[in-house]
């Protein structure tokens, strides 16, 4: 029986010098306050459920031992060892995204910027049977692997998302998961024992996504790490921790030294995703993040330990020093729900708050040409929009100083739709149509953004979660438009069979500039063939997208 199922309503109550148990309801349990008598205020107790803590009939705390880690990191290391994936919707739903994912890495091989931070640190460095880097002859040790295939994939942020308390991109994962995996594969073929002497399939693979999905996800629905200034990225180290810890052939008990050394490492704020100081920081995070989870994971390999709380610890825990003294809420136990219900990009290279805001701009350029008009006759917009969308990407009057700038501004974006009727990649650097246009500027100028709190509700909701967005359009002559509504984009599991083909074309699109016509084809044809993509060796799949020249 799994942790979750034989704790579901157990908690601990955690103070600076006392732990005792309290109930709970199960789901959305409340913290609760200690009485305790002591000179430093007390503060919200930490609480941790769906865990493996029992009561403790004590209220002293008792001698910490290397076995006692905070429940939360025994989940998390008992669900990756433990707790079976059975859901077929989850392994089909991650083949969509692994093709999705490898396309957006390709697709961001097409920008000098990101060309210029991959590779091996010293050039011409090539690593015997190490991680190949699709679209590219780089052979790299499975840490830079790790970070070049992480950084190409998160660079046009055109890859899947999740939104909650915390928003992020779960298929960031990726750049760990497949760089361990290609690696250990390659060596094991030459001799080697790593990971207990796996050859791992594309299958295993998926799975590996699925529970690092399933990790960042379920943490992210109830803890907002944006609003005390961490980016979410510490989830994608968190979760490629845990699932890399495995494939390495790590033991629970070291899993669980893995995922202490994960949170204790310094978290990168969101500094470089906000005005002023937005920059390409941003695009490369999560490259990062994989780079540290497969370099923490290593030296726990060679016998590095633990901190088991790490978390809790009074003073010098996270709770403390980085999430004001609170402790992790969680929503439900770890499955596979976060791929199930996981939201793809399918129709524009921009932040998922603002997608639904351009669908209905380009919906509504249908309605102003069959008047006559464009975007030229548009006087002003209002954007009815949930509170997320407004806290991360509402910068109507802050000056577009940059190609992050652009791709994190919902007015920007609805504005290129309203002037060209597209939002392409190719529309946020400097020199771009987009960027130059006077008339994008001025209306972008011209679109506000006011709060739903229905819309919001929706959002947080976990039988919709919606990301909606409504825009009416007032025209020079005083027409103002019917307000067009779009609550779920085209990659919500509300609308997942009306992607599913918009899914395999971006995939497509994107391995068009790389590959000749016929390898092509040859790609899209295997990825939809699952026996025979799920049974490859995982090395195997790689070198299809390897640089020949």
């Amino acid at each position: 029986m799994s942790a979750f199922s034989r704790n579901l309503c157990t908690t601990a109550s955690r103070t600076i010098r006392q732990r005792a148990s309290v109930s709970c309801r199960a789901v959305r349990p409340i913290a609760t306050k200690s009485s305790s008598f002591t000179p430093i205020a007390p503060r919200v107790a930490a609480t941790a459920h769906f865990s493996t803590m029992t009561s403790l009939k004590s209220t002293v705390i008792p001698p910490t031992t290397n076995k006692d880690y905070d429940p939360e990191i025994k989940d998390v290391a008992s669900y990756v060892h433990n707790t079976p994936i059975e859901s077929q919707l989850a392994f089909d739903t991650a083949r969509l995204v692994f093709l999705d994912t490898l396309g957006c890495g390709l697709k961001a091989l097409e920008f000098e910027q990101c060309r210029n931070i991959l590779g091996p640190v010293v050039e011409g460095t090539v690593v015997p049977n190490g991680t190949k880097v699709p679209g590219t002859n780089y052979q790299l040790d499975p840490v830079l692997g790790a970070f070049n295939i992480g950084a190409m994939i998160r660079w046009l942020d055109f890859n899947d998302c999740w939104l909650a308390a915390e928003w992020g991109h779960p298929s960031d994962n990726l750049g760990a998961i497949l760089a361990t995996a290609d690696w250990i594969t390659r060596t094991n073929k030459a001799g080697g024992k790593l990971g207990n002497g796996k050859i791992f399939k594309v299958r295993d693979v998926l799975e590996a996504m699925i529970r690092a999905h399933e990790i960042q996800g379920c943490m992210a629905l109830e803890n907002s790490f944006n609003k005390v200034g961490l980016d979410h990225v510490v989830l994608v180290k968190l979760a490629s921790t845990a699932v890399v810890s495995k494939m390495m052939g790590l033991t629970e008990a070291q899993t669980r030294d893995a995922i202490s050394q994960a949170w204790v490492d310094g978290q990168s704020m969101r500094t470089y995703r906000h005005s002023p100081n937005t920059m390409s920081r941003k695009s490369w995070a999560a490259g990062d993040a994989c780079e540290k989870a497969v370099n923490l994971v290593l030296k726990v390999l060679r016998g590095e330990g633990g901190m088991p709380t790490v978390l809790s610890a009074p003073t010098w825990g996270f709770y403390d020093v980085n999430f004001g003294g609170k402790p992790f809420q969680f929503q439900r136990p770890y499955g596979s729900y976060v791929m199930e219900n996981v939201l793809f990009k399918v129709s524009y290279p921009a932040e998922f708050h603002s997608q639904t805001a351009v669908e209905a701009a380009q919906r509504l350029n249908k309605k102003l040409k069959a008047m006559g008009k464009s975007a030229a006759d548009i006087e002003s917009v209002i954007n009815r929009t949930h509170e997320a969308c407004i806290r991360i990407i509402d910068k109507q009057f802050k000056p577009m100083q940059n190609f992050a700038d652009r791709d994190h501004c919902v007015q920007y974006m609805v504005a290129t739709m309203f002037v060209f009727n597209r939002l392409e990649a190719t529309d946020y650097p400097d020199d771009s149509e987009a960027a130059t246009s006077e008339l994008v500027e001025s209306l972008r100028q011209r679109i506000s953004c006011v709060e739903d709190p229905q819309f919001t509700k929706d959002y947080h909701d976990p039988s919709k979660r919606t990301i909606a967005n409504a825009l009416t359009v007032k025209l020079k002559d005083g027409t103002v438009l019917e307000e067009e509504v779009v609550e779920a984009p085209l990659g919500h599991r509300l609308r997942r069979d009306e992607a599913k083909p918009e899914i395999l074309a971006k995939y497509k699109r994107h391995l068009g500039p790389h590959f000749p016509a016929e390898h092509v084809d040859k790609l899209v044809e295997l990825g939809q063939d699952a026996n025979k993509i799920d049974n490859m060796d995982i090395d195997e799949y790689v070198d299809l997208y390897v640089k020949k020249d």
